[in-house]
């Protein structure tokens, strides 16, 4: 599960790195960069998710003391 956050998190970045070149190479339509940008939010959502039902279900645990 871990392993599986890390790879989003890489992915979420790579996807944020090449809609910011894509922005800056192409003038005139910007479809490479909203696709670039919708990838990015896509896999923050997933993300999102699953550490929600990582925490629900037990998998992952806070380290912060209540």
């Amino acid at each position: 599960m871990k392993i599986i956050i890390i790879l989003l998190l890489v992915a979420i970045v790579v996807s944020l790195f090449s809609g910011a070149i894509f922005l800056f190479r192409d003038r005139n339509g910007g479809e490479r960069t909203a696709r670039a940008l919708t990838l990015r939010i896509g896999l923050s959502v997933v993300l999102f998710l699953l550490l929600l039902l990582g925490f629900q279900s037990g998998l992952l645990e806070s380290r912060m003391p209540m």
